[in-house]
């Protein structure tokens, strides 16, 4: 069988359209016609049903799928692993959060492009779990995540060190004026926070409902600048990684209020699929971020041996 009737048959179901897969492949609408017939008299299935003026997958085209990505998936690491120029060059995908992405992979970043100028690395915003199941599916060769730490049966979890996380408000908050605060002295607070499904908010909500603390007033944004300009506007109050607001809390312009609680922490987590094959270029980028991983940098350089071990 020709491998490429299964990219086709790929591009047809992900865009429900012969005529749009035709397009995207550069191929006659009547060459991409052929290769799925030809595909259905091997199989002797039918793969495509209409629905209305579209396309959709039948139970024997959903099954094909799966397997067409697995065998596809399987090819590409073949390619990349017998090409001599895999090691100094190709894409590296990588799934963050905002934060990490902005004040802690940069310097990282940096290091590893002037070892590996010719590798292109593509970063991929998203919330945790939405990056942990990029990984599970192939969309990305590894995620930096914040996060409480968890263990999952189909990746590995690289823990970098906690990163410490703040409340903060405009200067001239009344919250800013106590000496120490509780859980309970939020209530009728408005908040500010992150997009819905981030890891540190959900932990803040969750301290928020134990301590009784209504929220009487909530906005929400997924960038962190909006977050940041509007608490110094007065808007309300956030939580957001320290590492993020360090420069306006020495200016002034925002201020940290006196406010910790045990269950408000998260952790720098590198995850990779268990199954992840692993190039040279892509190793050492990984043994960069030991460099400072803090007390746990001797569990996270193991978690490197290791996977250097399987690469091999």
């Amino acid at each position: 069988m020709d491998t490429r009737y299964l990219l086709t048959f790929r591009e047809v179901a992900k865009c429900q359209s012969f005529t749009r897969a035709a397009e995207v492949l550069g191929y006659a609408q009547s060459s991409v016609t052929t290769q799925i017939q030809n595909l259905e008299a091997d199989f002797g299935v039918t793969l495509f049903e209409r629905w209305g003026r579209k396309i959709r997958l039948t139970h024997a085209g959903e099954a094909l799928l799966a397997y067409s990505e697995q065998l596809l998936a399987v090819l590409d690491e073949a390619r990349a692993n017998l090409s001599e120029q895999a090691q100094l060059a190709g894409t590296l995908r990588i799934g963050t959060v905002e934060s990490l992405a902005a004040f802690f992979l940069p310097p990282f970043l940096q290091a590893f492009r002037t070892e590996h100028p010719r590798v292109r690395i593509l970063l991929k915003p998203g919330i945790c779990h939405e990056l942990r199941q990029g990984v599970k599916e192939g969309h990305y060769d590894f995620a930096f995540v914040l996060d409480w730490l968890q263990d999952h049966p189909e990746l590995v979890n690289i823990n970098l060190g906690e990163e410490k996380l703040v409340v903060i408000a405009a200067p001239n908050h009344p919250l800013a004026r106590l000496e120490q605060l509780e859980a309970r002295d939020f209530a009728g607070a408005n908040w500010i926070f992150t997009e819905a499904g981030c890891s540190y908010r959900s932990i803040m909500e969750s301290v928020l409902r134990d301590a009784g603390a209504t929220i009487e007033s909530s906005s929400e944004f997924g960038s962190l600048e909006a977050i940041k300009q509007c608490v110094a506007y007065d808007l309300g109050i956030a939580l957001v990684p320290y590492i993020a607001v360090a420069e306006e809390a020495k200016n002034g312009t925002l201020t940290i209020l006196p406010f910790s609680h045990p269950e408000v922490r998260v952790y720098r987590q590198l995850v990779y699929h268990k199954k992840k094959w692993m190039p040279q270029a892509l190793l050492r980028f990984l043994e960069l971020l030991t460099t400072n991983a803090g007390q746990q940098q001797g569990a996270a350089k193991n978690a490197i041996s290791a996977a250097k071990a399987d690469a091999i």
